[in-house]
């Protein structure tokens, strides 16, 4: 795993658009290395009804930035008046690292959101300097990530409905994982639709 310090911890996430609907998945490990410490580490956080985000990396950055994050989404809500848009979290989130890019935090992230009244999905990815990306089929992050978003191109097709979905980021996933050491032990999925949210949890392999 060498010294680099955004694998310290291990960890990846996955998140992928269907029709009216969209993904986001994480595994539940947290290690030191390649000592597995926990595998009950969730790293997906929501922000709104039908906001996302994923953070992959140092798991005290992702606390940290994950915190940070809520309390400005809380403050923009109290302010504005109005719910938070998945647009405007990503944008608060590539600010808030861009701010510290000369000591940046040790996360990367995916923002995943749809919008409730047209349908439309966004997926969007970021590194730890906040650098944008455009609104994507597909985006991952983490330590097992060049293994997933390969499965994940095999997998994905246009226009998936919520089940169709569900198994193409389980099976990209928990495939994914099983080629990496400071990742894996069992993951969790978010598929997000107009009304409702359903959250499942995998079992994976426990090596």
């Amino acid at each position: 795993m060498g010294d680099d310090i955004l694998s310290y911890n291990g960890g990846v996430a996955l998140a992928m658009k269907g029709k009216e609907c969209v993904a986001i998945a994480c595994d539940k490990r947290y290690g030191v290395q390649n000592r597995t410490i926990a595998t009950n580490f969730t790293k997906i956080f929501q922000y709104s009804d039908h906001c996302f985000v994923s953070f992959c990396g140092l798991a005290t950055d992702v606390q940290t930035v994950s915190e940070r994050l809520k309390f400005r989404t809380n403050l923009y809500e109290l302010r504005e008046q109005r719910k938070l848009k998945p647009v405007v979290l990503y944008n608060m989130l590539t600010n808030l690292l861009y701010e510290r890019r000369f000591g940046p935090y040790f996360v990367f992230a995916l923002v995943v959101g749809l919008d409730p009244k047209t349908g439309e999905t966004f997926v969007y990815d970021s590194d730890n300097i906040g650098a944008i990306s455009d609104n994507v089929n597909l985006a991952t992050v983490g330590t097992a990530s060049e293994y997933i978003f390969g499965l994940g191109e095999l997998f994905f097709k246009p226009n998936m409905n919520p089940d169709e979905l569900f198994e193409a980021t389980s099976q990209a996933l928990l495939n994914g994982v099983d080629r990496d050491s400071a990742s894996g032990w069992g993951a969790v999925v978010y598929v997000i639709e107009k009304d409702k949210i359903t959250v499942r949890e995998l079992k994976g392999r426990q090596d």
